[in-house]
């Protein structure tokens, strides 16, 4: 198979050829390497490569009845883990930690069919927005080389943008599906808390913040992927409602008319961009074409932006805390310079003087943005924002200053460049963030977020399709492109 048929497809297409015996499994990862060799050093998405040993791929499922029978895919060096297999989180703390068995997702991702061949960098402990940990060096933007491709999922998102695979799992516990999506021209979505397991060495990660998924250039790629890996598993402390049908059935449903709310400015002190102000009234524009009843909103926190940034400080810091000291024990390696990164050490830092009422408070104000965020969609079906109010930073961007940071600055500076997507962590809610305009100065993508109710991906999924039809984006491929000729 040439690479630039290959890249061509999608996770579901490639499926349909395994599925009808015009390509081998074989074949498709061979493909995959070699976009790997092509573009990978140009970008730097991936960081470790696990080709099948004597063609045969250990673990992997029989290709009959598997629906994802095939397809290359990729895991982010964190969330996951996949035994025999490096999970090194970004951090030189880690560096050469061996997974000794598999986590429960990673059952799920086998049991598709999919055929794991290598992971994908991360910041340091998924700590940052954008890819450039100190362990791999920086995950390069695939339509500006100069340029972030989004964090913390940005190793996965620059691989599927250059077309190295179709699909590749994602986390999100402040915007890192969503982020890295808009940054490269991605479709991602961010599912409800408790839809997909964390076990079984965890039942929550942030205190229930983050979630797992992946990232796709297609909607019915990450429908599929969900409909593959969700569900509890035993000992998890809550889950998600089943949805009502397979979430490849919704996308061929019609959403009706959505009740949408659009707000274009975020709550800290950055503004939003003109570039990406006009993509959000643009596809109001659109959205109003489709017949959905669209109105300007505000989002409501239900709290100051000072307070929800102290409270995600709180929450994010104090879980970094054991988690640290527990990587340190289980590598004999001190936390400090040598080790981390200067952001990292200094939310451990500032982690380690949060108190245990501290953290009960920081608890009740993730209660509070739940139940405000939640009364939104007693108005709205669906909620528009920017999934970022600026186009991706030139990498360096974030670091300028860090030194001087402690652990509340660093998750100060964070969340005001991303001002949008965390409050639907702490609320629960899914968010997705869809690839439908382009800065007509840079070409840059910019990703447009839509956020629904608890449990209702299936509207989202319905949105995002029909927005994908009226307004395709598959056809828009970056200048570091595996299926170059």
């Amino acid at each position: 198979m040439k690479l630039s048929e290959y890249a061509s497809y999608d996770a579901v297409g490639l499926a349909g050829l395994v599925a009808r015996g015009e390509v081998t499994g074989a074949e498709l990862e061979a493909a995959a390497l070699e976009a790997v060799g092509a573009v990978n050093p140009l970008i730097n998405a991936v960081v470790e490569t696990w080709p099948a040993e004597g063609g045969e791929r250990a673990g992997q499922v029989s290709a009959e009845g598997a629906p994802l029978a095939g397809v290359p895919f990729l895991l982010k060096d964190l969330g996951v883990f996949m035994a025999g297999k490096r999970t090194e989180l970004g951090s030189r703390l880690t560096e050469g930690h061996v997974a000794s068995a598999d986590s429960y997702l990673m059952r799920r991702f086998r049991r598709s069919g999919l055929a794991t061949i290598g992971r994908t960098a991360t910041p340091e402990f998924a700590y940052s927005i954008t890819t450039e940990a100190v362990l791999y060096g920086p995950t390069r933007n695939p339509w500006d080389r100069d340029r972030t491709a989004g964090g913390s999922s940005g190793g996965s998102a620059a691989a599927v943008a250059a077309g190295i695979v179709p699909l590749a799992h994602a986390t999100d516990a402040a915007g890192s599906i969503r982020i890295p999506a808009a940054s490269t021209g991605l479709f991602g979505l961010k599912p409800t808390r408790g839809r997909v397991s964390m076990g079984p060495d965890t039942d929550e990660i942030f205190s229930g913040l983050a979630v797992q998924g992946g990232v796709s250039r297609t909607v019915r790629d990450s429908a599929a992927l969900l409909d593959h890996i969700h569900g509890p598993e035993s000992g998890d402390p809550y889950f998600a409602a089943p949805p009502h049908r397979p979430y490849r059935e919704e996308i061929a449903r019609d959403p009706g008319r959505l009740r949408i709310g659009v707000i274009a400015e975020g709550g800290g002190r950055r503004r939003t961009e003109r570039a990406v102000r006009d993509a959000v009234s643009r596809t109001a524009e659109l959205l109003a074409s489709l017949g959905h009843q669209v109105a300007e909103a505000t989002l409501d926190l239900g709290l100051s932006w000072e307070r929800f940034v102290l409270a995600n400080a709180r929450l994010w810091t104090a879980n970094l805390v054991p988690w640290l000291d527990a990587l340190a024990a289980a590598t004999g390696r001190p936390i400090d310079l040598s080790t981390v990164q200067h952001e990292t050490l200094a939310g451990y830092a500032w982690g380690r003087q949060v108190t245990g009422a501290d953290f009960v408070s920081a608890l009740g104000v993730r209660n509070t943005v739940a139940r405000s965020i939640g009364r939104h969609f007693d108005r709205y079906d669906v909620l528009l924002t920017p999934t970022l109010p600026e186009l991706p930073p030139r990498l360096g961007t974030y670091a300028e200053g860090v030194e001087d940071l402690d652990g509340l600055g660093w998750l100060d500076q964070i969340l005001d460049r991303s001002p949008f997507t965390a409050g639907f962590n702490l609320a629960g809610t899914p968010a997705m963030s869809v690839p439908l305009a382009t800065d007509p100065t840079t070409g840059l993508p910019i990703g447009l977020q839509f956020a629904a109710a608890y449990g209702r991906e299936d509207t989202l999924f319905r949105l995002a399709a029909q927005l994908e039809q009226a307004a395709p984006w598959s056809h828009r491929t970056p200048a570091v492109w595996a299926g170059s000729e």
